[in-house]
């Protein structure tokens, strides 16, 4: 076998799982009513049906004020038995084994949601939530113990195989244990031991309810990374004391808090497995089964820290939402039929931010597995023959789609290899792996049988002339022309003349973002690389403003102040102007409509909207017997959409 390590059966307390890879927990906003919902059911099913030897729910709350979030689970109601059954069951068919988390997520809870003072250690903000919460006094510490025991009765009562306590990066407990949060001065706070109290508390009421035979781990944050906080040795010291207290099965490790979110929720610009060596340090110092999870996106990886001896499960989540088959396919040898994650955050950590449904960028299907899940796609009743022109992310989604569902289908594209916007896209600084979006489809377009035309212009005249029954456009989108006035003038480009080095671009530089992606910071980047002096100006209040819910936005600020590059925000450009050299840019401050100028410039760089390329679809339309476009031929917008929309048409085409 390939992967030996990887596909040998692992031992959790009570519970033996068929393999070593966890679907670990996380938000998905499924929940409905405070309930575990059919979605979940479908969700967390598909990934059993992909093969993974573990599922961890996400956070189910076990205390009324414990309200991070308006959609997580009540798992303190009784009325979540029901449901937990269903999903249980729908899970267990498919011999994967089912764990609950449970958690109260301390001063990282909102009041505003649940109309009740949040509860912490110590009167200490949360520096993301910001709400000032009331200390707990004991009576609070037992009757949050009491409701971890009912949650957990509850648990059991569902049907799971086994609980896992969140202590990690939003969780009360390690609000407890860390010096950081912790400022108390009675028997829960000071010393290392009175800080492990109320852990402990919880730990013991939950296996109490519970019983011996019912398989309890814990959700540690190996560490802080944060001056104050627990660092790696006290976490070696802190496991090590769950480990002799003879209560917990497992430690399942996360890294980081809210004081440094980007680590949490490691993005594109975080290394790949960033961080095995905290779980090897915490494998060094016990004997229970530790897991492993940060940016393992593929078994090769996950094989190696296994044989290595640094952990004992792999916790693979972003991976199993962008592809759940991937146990399946690693475990027959289909490497190449892997959809691997690039860690983007758009489709998944983006919209948990800001309070939507889970999604992913390169799966559409998720959340909506009952509906497009493995299994629902039908054969066309009628072979068409369909053109679709544009071989982008969407053209290549639809195509394939198309051609799986049997019909004739050709993808046409006027470059020399599939990829579209994304082939310049990932030539801004640290964004070449997002190129693995177009790596993942082109060996799929291929085995859905589409035959590939590249180099081509089509022409209206020729699709007109091909007897195609359907026609796909999926031309994307270019840069504006002309955005302010001016435009024209020399020394002005756009992002992508720059990233595909079509300009000569000066020494002193300034990049108008109107942007806020990385369409514009990857590509300032990109010059300060070159030795650039590089200066940003944007209408917005900071440079990257659509980066923060991705967690992009601080490591992009701080590489790009480290290389150099000046921010002047809050400006609306209106006019630029001059000869190279002397480059003048004219605008006003969008608070008080003061007009000032920049000047001096060799280069001016336009990150300033694009436009769709919709020319071949009005040439066509009412000529055409069915016609559909898709992605930036409709409304220049993110990847997400392009894919969406190609992998819609092409599944009802």
């Amino acid at each position: 076998m390939m992967f030996q390590n990887l596909f040998s059966p692992q031992k959790l307390g009570k519970v033996t799982v068929k393999n070593r890879i966890s679907f670990q927990p996380h938000l998905t906003n499924f929940a409905e009513n405070c309930l575990p919902s059919e979605r979940h059911m479908y969700y967390w099913g598909e990934r059993a049906k992909g093969g993974a030897g573990l599922i961890t729910t996400e956070e189910m709350s076990v205390h009324p004020t414990d309200t991070a979030y308006e959609k997580l689970v009540e798992a303190f109601h009784p009325e979540v038995i029901p449901g937990f059954r269903k999903i249980t069951d729908y899970v267990h068919q498919y011999d994967t084994k089912m764990f609950c988390q449970l958690n109260h997520n301390g001063q990282q809870c909102d009041g505003s949601i649940s109309r009740l003072p949040v509860w912490a250690p110590s009167p200490v903000p949360d520096i993301l939530f910001r709400e000032t919460p009331k200390a707990m006094e004991i009576e609070d510490i037992e009757e949050v113990c009491r409701y971890f025991a009912i949650s957990a009765e509850h648990v059991r009562q569902g049907g799971f195989d086994g609980v896992e306590l969140q202590f990690g990066h939003s969780s009360l407990a390690r609000q407890f244990l860390s010096p950081l949060t912790n400022h108390r001065q009675d028997e829960f706070g000071g010393s290392l031991e009175n800080r492990m109290r109320a852990p402990l508390m919880f730990i013991a009421a939950v296996r109490k309810a519970v019983g011996n035979d019912f398989t309890l781990g814990i959700r540690m944050c190996a560490d802080e990374m944060i001056p104050g906080g627990l660092d790696l040795a006290q976490v070696q010291e802190i496991c090590g004391l769950f480990e002799v207290s003879g209560l917990i099965d497992f430690v399942d490790l996360s890294i980081a808090t809210f004081y440094n979110l980007y680590l949490v929720e490691g993005s594109m610009h975080t290394p790949l497995g960033y961080t095995i060596p905290l779980a090897a340090g915490i494998r060094e110092k016990i004997n229970l089964p530790v897991f492993c999870t940060g940016r393992i996106n593929d078994p090769t990886m996950a094989e190696k820290v296994l044989a290595a001896g640094q952990a004992d499960m792999i916790g693979m989540c972003r991976a199993l939402i962008c592809d759940p088959y991937l146990p399946k396919k690693a475990e027959e040898g289909r490497l190449e039929d892997i959809r691997s994650c690039i860690a983007c955050n758009q489709g998944c950590i983006g919209r948990m931010g800001v309070n939507r449904s889970l999604g992913c960028v390169q799966n559409p299907a998720v959340g909506l597995e009952k509906k497009w899940g493995e299994g629902t796609l039908k054969l066309a009743p009628l072979k068409k023959k369909v053109m679709v022109i544009g071989g982008g992310p969407g053209g290549m989604w639809a195509a394939k789609m198309a051609g799986r569902r049997g019909h004739d289908v050709t993808l046409f594209d006027r470059g020399e290899t599939l990829g579209g916007q994304v082939l310049t896209a990932m030539k801004g600084a640290g964004r070449d792996e997002f190129g693995v979006i177009i790596r993942n489809e082109k060996e799929q377009v291929d085995k859905a049988g589409v035959k590939v035309e590249l180099g081509v212009e089509v022409t209206a005249e020729a699709v007109l002339n091909s007897g195609a029954d359907a026609v796909i456009i999926a031309t994307g989108s270019k840069p504006k022309q002309y955005p302010v006035g001016g435009c024209d003038g020399p020394g002005v480009c756009n992002v992508w003349q720059v990233l595909n080095q079509e300009v000569e671009v000066g020494q002193k530089v300034c990049l108008i973002d109107y942007d806020g992606h990385h369409r514009a910071t990857a590509t300032a980047e990109y010059l300060a690389d070159q030795g650039k002096t590089v200066h940003i100006i944007c209408s917005s209040l900071f440079i990257g403003a659509e980066l923060g819910p991705t967690q992009d936005l601080y490591l992009t600020r701080q590489r790009l102040l480290q290389k150099g590059v000046s921010f002047t925000p809050d400006i609306a450009v209106m006019e630029v102007s001059g000869e190279i050299g002397n480059k003048t840019i004219k605008g006003f401050n969008v608070y008080n409509n003061v007009w000032d100028e920049w000047s001096g410039y060799d280069t001016l760089v336009l990150a300033m909207g694009q436009a769709a390329d919709e020319d071949l679809y009005f040439a066509l339309k009412g000529k055409v017997k069915e016609l559909h476009r898709i992605g930036d031929c409709v409304a220049p917008r993110k990847v997400d959409m392009a894919i969406w929309e190609g992998h819609e048409v092409g599944r009802t085409i």
